[in-house]
């Protein structure tokens, strides 16, 4: 096999072939393929059997063929090396990784067929958010491509960098890199690539807070794309420009630009660019107000996301949940924001921020070298004094938990005895008033108010509508009128009281009617989301909802 027809059908294969085409129906077959050769690496019908069936999905200038005589670490290379590529594409990121790994160290010179392989680890830890690995590979590919003196190639690594430093949330370092990146890109005169670099230089320009620049680099992206007909990766350009188009409070525009990308991202099964525009879709809604349209989407991104292994980004869409619970489902919302914080944690540590640190915008790699003994000792200090703090934090953080929980139970518990106290009035009729008659009269003003909002409540827990705007709404009033009406007249704001409302119904519930499922109870007092509901009844009664049936079935 001549070595330079090889590197013309990768490039191929990289650039034109594999983002067009999807894998879904002939992924089983690949993998007993590439099962048959690892059971035999040193066949040659084997090897050539799995390139054959590559040039059938995905057709090119004919199919690789090797030589009966090939050496078994050649075949090893090749098979293993277009294995990653392939996994990589059908998005199985960490099965990619380890066909990449066990074909690195067969590329034994400084070529360019070693430089793919670095880069395409350096993807590939990317979206498996091991950003200090990524950034090391990446800089060993861009030495050899340097080397070889590759514009096109150059230009390439240098974007995976900044997507890199971009997922590591240093746009800063990003910026460098880009720039150099499209001064190459322009040198080697490809189209394609230089898209790619426009695209990337919107979402860094967009983090940086210049959106105005950021959406001119992603139409300028997506202008090149379309005339060349890449829709596919027209739509993810039309998904960066929304980014910045939220980011200029253009909501409807970037609305519009995300709704017509999604279909083509699904139709591609672009599963990663599908979830980031699903994730930007609900920010945009939220934005307008429309949370609940939001989180259909946002649950969807949230679950790619997972599947994906892509951290950095389920942050954000368990952020994005929380803010668009807020006026929703307190509690719901709370969950979200758990989980979130959970993430960021175990995502941003303080090791993998300053190891990505020697890898900063610089190519001199003997002075990164005599660097790294003092990088390493300043790396275990930081972590002892960083675990300790942390470990003062957790403390303090549980400490204070504990003391809201149980002030919120107490205080709940409270709301509801008087709400119970409030029905019983309502249900008795008044003795004769031994006060003055104006205040009785604001004594029965206030009963009828409060009958109208407990009513109000549970027929808004009936049909879905308990929020404090649709309650406000129902008793006629505007928002901002019942919150400071039912303040002066209990003390509570609206959230709790309708919140109590909710818990006295779960627990008369689930006293009296046994054989209901939680599930339902739970939707019954308002929650969509049973996990929800058993949190917040957990909150108020210390017991699960399970669990505070069992009790009173045994009192």
């Amino acid at each position: 096999m001549n070595k330079a027809t090889l590197r013309i059908f990768a490039l191929l294969w990289v650039f034109l072939v594999l983002p067009c085409f999807s894998f879904a129906a002939q992924d089983a077959e690949f993998d007993q393929l590439m099962s048959r050769f690892n059971q035999n690496q040193s066949s040659t019908q084997a090897a050539n059997d799995l390139f054959e069936y590559l040039e059938k999905v995905m057709p090119g200038d004919g199919p690789v063929h090797f030589a009966a005589d090939t050496p078994a670490d050649s075949l090893r290379q090749q098979v293993w090396y277009w294995g990653a590529e392939v996994q990589y594409q059908l998005q199985n990121y960490q099965s990619a990784k380890d066909l990449a790994l066990r074909s690195l160290p067969l590329f034994r010179y400084d070529n360019l067929d070693k430089a793919y392989c670095l880069r395409l680890l350096a993807i590939i830890d990317v979206r498996l958010a091991n950003f200090k690995s990524a950034a090391a590979y990446g800089n060993q590919a861009l030495d050899i491509f340097i080397k070889v003196n590759d514009p096109d190639e150059i230009s390439s690594i240098l974007n995976v960098l900044a997507g890199t430093y971009m997922a590591a949330n240093q746009p800063q370092e990003a910026e460098q890199y880009i720039l150099k990146g499209l001064i190459y890109a322009d040198e080697a005169n490809n189209p394609a690539r230089k898209a790619i670099l426009l695209g990337m230089a919107s979402e860094i320009y967009h983090k940086l807070g210049r959106d105005a620049e950021a959406v001119k680099y992603a139409s300028d992206a997506f202008g090149l794309d379309s005339a060349q007909g890449r829709m596919p990766r027209a739509a993810v350009r039309l998904s960066q420009k929304a980014a910045a188009l939220i980011g200029l409070e253009k909501f409807p525009e970037a609305e519009a630009d995300l709704r017509r990308a999604i279909p083509v991202l699904t139709e591609a099964g672009n599963n990663h660019s599908l979830a980031i525009s699903l994730n930007q879709l609900g920010i945009c809604l939220i934005k307008q107000n429309k949370n609940a349209e939001a989180i259909p989407h946002l649950r969807q991104a949230a679950q790619l996301f997972e599947q994906l292994g892509d951290l950095y980004n389920l942050t954000h869409s368990h952020q994005a949940l929380y803010n668009a619970y807020w006026d929703i489902n307190s509690d719901s919302a709370r969950i979200e924001l758990e989980r979130f914080n959970t993430l960021r944690d175990s995502l941003y540590s303080t090791a993998t921020a300053e190891s990505l640190a020697r890898f900063k915008a610089e190519f001199d790699t003997d002075q990164l070298a005599a660097e790294n003994q003092q990088i390493r000792s300043a790396h275990r200090r930081d972590i002892l004094i960083a675990a300790a703090i942390l470990l003062a934090l957790i403390i303090a953080t549980v400490i204070i938990a504990r003391r809201a929980i149980r002030r919120h139970r107490c205080a709940m518990q409270q709301l509801i005895a008087e709400i119970d106290q409030i029905r019983s009035q309502i249900s008795t009729p008044a003795a004769p008033a031994e006060t003055p008659a104006e205040s009785a009269s604001e004594s029965d003003n206030k009963k009828a108010f409060l009958q109208r909002v407990v009513e109000a409540v549970e027929q808004g827990l009936a049909n879905g509508q308990a929020d404090v705007t649709h309650i406000a709404a129902a008793l006629n009033m505007s928002e901002q009128t019942f919150r400071r009406r039912l303040r002066d007249t209990t003390g509570q704001q609206p959230k709790m009281f309708i919140s109590a409302i909710q818990m006295e119904r779960a627990a008369d519930t689930l006293m009296l009617d046994t054989n209901r499922p939680i599930s339902e109870v739970a939707l019954l007092c308002g929650f969509d989301d049973a996990s929800a509901f058993s949190h917040a009844f957990k909150r108020v009664y210390g017991v699960s909802p399970s669990q505070y049936r069992l009790n009173a079935s045994t009192k």
